[in-house]
């Protein structure tokens, strides 16, 4: 079902009341990403622990051989994830805006 101009208008706005912010997940990515706090603030909360584990794990296991790859793996992530933050962002986006337009189009067969 095609949505009406008042209705896009209407599923954009509550979009860009739920959507993530770029500029927070990048600030997050920067400064706490010893905490993974920018993959929990994106919803990857099974990544985010990942990261921990590698990152802290690495860090405990450093004198040990182990450590080194371990930290090696955390910063190859973290680099990669300056990458994948707007493509994460979007595709969040996509899905809320697809779910927000079939509420609307709920909502508004039924009045």
């Amino acid at each position: 079902m095609e949505l009406s101009t008042q209705q896009q208008m209407l599923v954009e706005q509550k979009l860009t009341n739920e959507k993530k912010s770029s500029t927070t997940a990048y600030l997050l990515w920067f400064f706490l990403s010893g905490f993974s706090a920018h993959r929990f603030y994106l919803g990857r909360v099974g990544t985010a622990i990942t990261q921990l584990i590698l990152l802290w794990g690495g860090v405990l296991l450093a004198y040990f051989i182990i450590g080194i790859p371990m930290l090696l793996a955390f910063v190859i992530w973290w680099i990669v994830d300056a990458f994948r933050i707007g493509p994460i962002i979007a595709q969040d986006a996509a899905a809320k805006r697809a779910r927000i337009a079939s509420e609307v189009a709920l909502t508004t067969r039924a009045d």
